[in-house]
């Protein structure tokens, strides 16, 4: 996004397409529903926005963005299996208060609307480290994709309807959640040598979704 002289800005024009998708889903937010909702004439959102594509990527990256700032604002107890288990809890809150952005974000992917590779190697640094202090440098990468397994499919679940059968699901998430970082702390005799420490890293944006690891 550039800047251009008009009546309104790129942080309006971002903000009502982060709306938009809350409200409705990706198949809300087009050029002419941002420009209603911003108070322009679509022809002019061209001066901010190249196209509808570069306007997802715009949304998808305020996401990762976001989701970066969620887990490092709850990595601050200086304990790794501490930091693990609030990360867990703070990336669920979060994708329970923008469910579709959450969906959008580790959904199939589009194609253009991927967010940048550093961008979402930023976002879960936190995790990474986290994972680092807990397990050590060569499976760091590892443990985060398990726990990012966990979460992604136990909160999918919960956004889907799932957990029919009752019982408490807070104390169900906060449970798998123990009993990981547990069990990372102690691993398996057959992963007690690590691998060498590898420059990948789990973050929205690879695998299968965007929110791969």
């Amino acid at each position: 996004m550039s800047p251009a002289p008009a009546r309104t800005t790129d942080t309006a024009i971002l903000a009502a397409a982060c709306d938009l998708l809350e409200a409705g889903g990706p198949e809300a937010v087009t050029m002419r529903a941002v420009a209603d909702r911003v108070g322009v004439r679509a022809p002019s959102l061209y001066k901010h926005v190249a196209g509808r594509a570069a306007l997802l990527r715009a949304v998808s990256e305020s996401a990762t963005l976001e989701i970066g700032l969620v887990l490092g604002d709850a990595a601050r107890t200086g304990d790794p299996a501490a930091d693990v288990r609030a990360m867990a809890v703070a990336f669920r809150a979060w994708a329970r208060r923008a469910p579709n952005a959450y969906r959008y974000l580790f959904g199939p992917f589009a194609g253009a609307d991927r967010p940048s590779a550093d961008l979402a190697a930023m976002a879960v640094a936190p995790l990474l480290d986290a994972c680092a202090r807990l397990v050590g440098p060569g499976r760091a990468l590892d443990a985060a994709r398990l726990l990012t397994a966990y979460v992604h499919g136990f909160t999918s679940m919960e956004l889907a309807g799932g957990f029919g059968l009752g019982g408490d699901v807070e104390r169900a998430f906060r449970y798998g959640i123990e009993t990981l970082t547990g069990a990372l702390a102690e691993p398996p005799a057959a992963f007690a040598e690590p691998p060498a420490a590898s420059g990948a890293a789990a973050e929205p944006g690879g695998g299968a979704g965007r929110g791969g690891t």
